[in-house]
């Protein structure tokens, strides 16, 4: 890897470091791992603005993983998340950042899932802890984690944290770190709560902040001048006439998302809701239906979307325009990924124009607008997803695995691989994705066979 400024070899990386980096195909570094690498792995305390999918858990695993000592079982870093998507999503990046340190195991403590197991995990010995506050503080409180080996304490996406509620825990579980550690403090926006979580835990931190922009190529953004009232009705207008196949559609309430979904399933659009209040086996199931391609329409509120990402989104509709441009430029950043185009499309009623605004500001350009008059219905018909999703009574405490799935559905059930889509294996439930047209037959032959030599409970989940 030869060392040009955006490279991972101009930065103090070890040579196996550099090699699992490029076989990971990181390239270049992302504005925020440019901007916070050289930092962090000077020892400084970082306090970062960035947001889902700029790159930022490669920003603080890479500092964090060249600090580990695999010889060394007690944790030696914390990650704090704010759900436990995220907390699952930090782990898998984390243990593949690993790789080129040796034998490190990451342990997940999150809300949802037995405490028995989490406390036997702990008792084999961890170097890092990724989890939610308050299941971190359980797992203290009972004294089957201590942290005072802990030299890197990081604390991701600590608005949405905030948000949640979650400043004295976070405090609680700072307080409880070795005094001489490293404090990464990943953060999208920047309410007053995060100057008061720095100033109390942070040691003269330095602030990065790279401005979330997105490519006006790769994402085209129209605002439609709307009534309130006429709100939840030009949304169906505009999936009937782009036609995405997955859209993430953002209210600022949870009345306002179950509203939307009220409207769209009585029209014939397979939509959930994601608001806070669901429970975790709830929300697991939604997010597990938008993510494989099952539910056409995702309808959420900010603070329940964090830390989603899910590949190939083809539109983002503002339903409610944030009052924060910062927040704005977050939302639409989900479409448009990687090779893809995306569509962002906002619902402006009058009194939201200063909103639009303080966004075009922040962007450096005016909004394109379009007349709600132009949106022509297409004749497909209501949207449906080109999948359907399967749920199984059985999951890792069983010891299924996603190959003993597609076993089961490809051999004796007699279905081509094609047909089959994302297969996610959960604590006790297994979900799998397969074509709408084979559904109800696909239930019905898993029902009459066998998983693992054993007949297993099949369901059909309505999105």
């Amino acid at each position: 890897m030869t060392a040009t400024p955006h490279s991972f070899a101009s930065l103090p990386l070890t040579a196996n470091t550099l090699a699992n980096l490029t076989q990971l195909g990181y390239t270049a570094m992302t504005p925020i791992q440019a901007a916070s690498l050289p930092l962090s792995l000077a020892g400084s305390d970082v306090l970062a603005q960035a947001s889902t999918g700029s790159g930022k858990t490669a920003a603080f695993g890479i500092a964090l993983v060249e600090k580990l000592n695999p010889a060394q079982f007690d944790p030696q870093a914390v990650v704090l998340c704010p759900t436990r998507e995220l907390a699952d999503q930090v782990t898998q990046e984390l243990r593949r950042l690993a790789r080129a340190v040796g034998n490190i195991k990451v342990v997940t403590l999150c809300g949802g899932v037995a405490l028995r197991g989490q406390t036997l995990s702990l008792e084999h010995g961890a170097h890092v802890v990724v989890g939610t506050p308050g299941r971190i503080m359980d797992h203290l409180e009972r004294g089957s984690l201590t942290l005072q080996h802990i030299n890197t304490l990081v604390l991701d996406e600590a608005d949405r944290m905030l948000d949640m509620g979650f400043f004295d825990d976070i405090a609680k579980v700072a307080r409880q770190c070795a005094k001489e550690r490293q404090t990464l403090l990943f953060s999208a926006t920047y309410p007053e709560g995060i100057a008061k979580l720095a100033a109390q835990f942070m040691r003269e931190p330095q602030t990065v902040k790279v401005q979330a922009q997105h490519d006006a190529a790769k994402i085209k953004q129209i605002c439609f001048e709307v009534k309130d009232s006429e709100r939840l009705h030009v949304v169906s207008q505009l999936l009937n006439h782009y036609r995405p196949e997955s859209t993430l559609a953002f209210c600022n309430t949870k009345q306002q998302c179950r509203d939307l979904v009220a409207v769209l399933q009585a029209q014939g659009v397979s939509a959930l809701a994601l608001f806070g209040e669901l429970e975790q086996r709830e929300r697991d199931q939604v997010l597990v239906q938008f993510a494989n391609r099952s539910c056409s329409v995702l309808v959420a509120t900010d603070v329940a979307a964090r830390g989603l990402d899910v590949t190939q989104l083809e539109a983002v509709i503002n339903v409610d325009v944030t009052p924060d441009a910062e927040i704005h430029i977050h939302r639409i950043g989900r479409t448009g990924r990687a090779d893809s185009e995306g569509l962002a499309l906002s619902l402006v009623s009058m009194d939201e124009m200063g909103s639009i605004g303080k966004i075009e500001q922040l962007q450096g350009r005016e909004s394109v607008w379009q007349s709600v008059s132009s949106l022509t219905p297409s004749a497909g018909g209501a949207l449906q997803p080109p999948m359907a999703t399967l749920q199984i009574v059985g999951g890792r405490k069983e010891k299924i695995r996603a190959g003993d799935v597609l076993g089961a559905l490809t051999g004796e059930a007699g279905f081509t691989r094609e047909q089959v889509g994302k297969i996610n294996v959960n604590e006790f439930s297994t979900y799998v994705a397969v074509e709408r047209s084979i559904a109800q037959e696909a239930v019905k032959r898993l029902s009459a066979g066998r998983i693992k030599g054993k007949s297993v409970r099949v369901r059909l989940l309505e999105g």
